[in-house]
C-alpha cells in the first residue's frame, strides 16, 4: 500500500514529511522517498523503511518550504531504490509521487521512447511525469494544463502530487479513484 504526504507553506517541509511517512508505516511498504524544493529539486529515496531513509539523508541539506514524500509498495518493477518515489522528469525540473496504477503506461512509454525519452525505473510513475514534461514542452503550455492533458490520456487510478522547480510557490495534486485529503492552513497546504 503506497502512501503520499506533501507540504507547501512558510515552514520547513521536511519535519512534516518525515512525521507523515512514519504515520503511514502501518500500511506496509518496501521503499520511501522525499523531494524537497529549495531553488532546485532534491530527491532522496531508498529501499526499506523510513528509518533507512532518515539514515540515508542524514547530514543532507533538508531545507525547503515545499516537499512531497512517499512510501511505495511495488506494483511496477522490483522493490529497489531506483523504482522508489519520487520520480523526476527527464529535465529534472518536475518531481512526482503517485498512488495507484497507470494501466496504459507501456504504450505511453513506447511513444515517449520514440520521442527520445529514456527511463531509469520500471515504474508507471516515471512514465507519467515524462508524459507531463513532454506535453508541457511540445504544447508550450503551463504545467497545470500539461497535467490535465496527461491525465486525460492515462487509464487507471491515481493520487498524485507534483512539484516544479520553475513554480516554487505551487504544487499540483490530482486524484481519480484513489483517496486524497487536502488540508488548508494559514498560507500553507497539506496533502
Amino acid at each position: 500500500m503506497c502512501g503520499i504526504v506533501a507540504y507547501l507553506g512558510p515552514k520547513d517541509a521536511y519535519p512534516f514529511l518525515i512525521k507523515g511517512l512514519h504515520r503511514l508505516e502501518y500500511r506496509g511498504y518496501d521503499s520511501a522517498g522525499i523531494a524537497l524544493l529549495n531553488k532546485k529539486l532534491s530527491v532522496y529515496k531508498t529501499k526499506g523503511k523510513v528509518s533507512e531513509l532518515e539514515k540515508f539523508i542524514s547530514g543532507s541539506n533538508l531545507n525547503g518550504h515545499a516537499g512531497i514524500a512517499h512510501t511505495r509498495w511495488a506494483t511496477h518493477g522490483e522493490p529497489n531504490t531506483i523504482n522508489a518515489h519520487p520520480h523526476l522528469s527527464q529535465n529534472k525540473k518536475l518531481a512526482v509521487i503517485h498512488n495507484g496504477i497507470i494501466e496504459n503506461y507501456a504504450s505511453l512509454k513506447k511513444t515517449l521512447i520514440g520521442r527520445g525519452y529514456h527511463f531509469d525505473s520500471d515504474t508507471d510513475t516515471e512514465v507519467l511525469i515524462n508524459l507531463i514534461e513532454d506535453i508541457q514542452l511540445n504544447e508550450k503550455t503551463e504545467l497545470e494544463e500539461a497535467v490535465r492533458i496527461a491525465l486525460n490520456q492515462v487509464t487507471g487510478a491515481y493520487a498524485i502530487a507534483i512539484l516544479s522547480q520553475d513554480n516554487p510557490d505551487s504544487m499540483i495534486v490530482a486524484r481519480k479513484g484513489s483517496p486524497m485529503v487536502i488540508g488548508v492552513g494559514e498560507d500553507e497546504f497539506f496533502v
